[in-house]
């Protein structure tokens, strides 16, 4: 067991030049969860109990350098079961750590390592699931929000697809074509908007598809909630995609 006045050193690869991420300190028998910017200051820091300099010192970092651990993330749900967002590793460690987890799904995916306990000298984990449903329920107008209309979604939304051409193109390749032209009344929505490549965006001009006899080859949608969650994230883990799929409309058989 360490000497109490003896606080665990920092891991050897720490400088100051070390981006900071998110702290779990154990106090005594307290845990807290505190997140730092790269300079040092914490965030959110007036709504944390003040720690003093001594109970500052049995400090581990959690890197967040691991390319792994920065893609990993996990699906926020409410008390209810109802699907809210990603959240990342780091929002995820301090639910646990507040104890306002309500329940899990999945098994353990991610251990967090976090501070020395002084009394005992052993250090705190912290073992994430995939799924995890916070205390409190999401309010009537969060249910079902229109996901941002941005060419990345859209491109997912389509699987970088030209919807006229029908051939499959990297992003640079592709554009962002209003079905009846924003100069002739169109707006910029999701049903009005789909992917096609630069060719056929150019041969199509400022035409409706069937002026210009370029038929669609699928009608363009709005995707739920849950449709843009699957196409955000190119790291969902088995159980995050099975209760994903589960939730899908089923209007959906691009993704179904």
């Amino acid at each position: 067991m360490p000497d109490s006045a003896t606080p665990p050193p920092l891991p050897p690869n720490f400088s100051a030049s070390t981006p900071l991420g998110v702290l779990v300190i154990t106090v005594s028998s307290n845990s807290l969860c505190l997140a730092y910017a790269e300079d040092g200051v914490p965030l959110g820091a007036s709504s944390l109990p003040a720690l003093n300099q001594e109970d500052r010192m049995p400090l581990e970092l959690v890197h967040t350098a691991s390319a792994e651990r920065q893609k990993a993330r996990v699906l926020s749900l409410d008390a209810n079961g109802r699907i809210l967002d990603w959240m990342s590793w780091q929002d995820a460690t301090c639910l646990y750590v507040r104890d306002a987890v309500a329940w899990t799904i999945g098994s353990p995916c991610m251990t967090i390592h976090g501070g020395w306990q002084r009394s005992t000298g052993k250090q705190s984990l912290i073992e994430l699931h995939p799924i995890v449903a916070s205390r409190g329920r999401a309010r009537p107008t969060a249910l079902d929000p229109t996901p941002a209309l941005t060419n990345a979604a859209l491109f997912a939304r389509d699987q970088h697809l030209c919807l006229y051409c029908g051939q499959q193109y990297g992003k640079q390749q592709l554009t962002r074509d209003h079905v009846v032209p924003i100069s002739r009344g169109g707006k910029d929505r999701w049903v009005n908007v789909v992917t096609a490549c630069i060719h056929c965006n150019v041969r199509k001009r400022n035409r409706t598809p069937a002026e210009a006899g370029m038929p669609l080859l699928a009608v363009p949608y709005r995707p739920s909630w849950v449709e843009h969650l699957i196409l955000s994230n190119r790291n969902i883990l088995a159980d995050q995609m099975e209760f994903l799929r589960s939730h899908l409309p089923k209007r959906s058989p691009r993704l179904a």
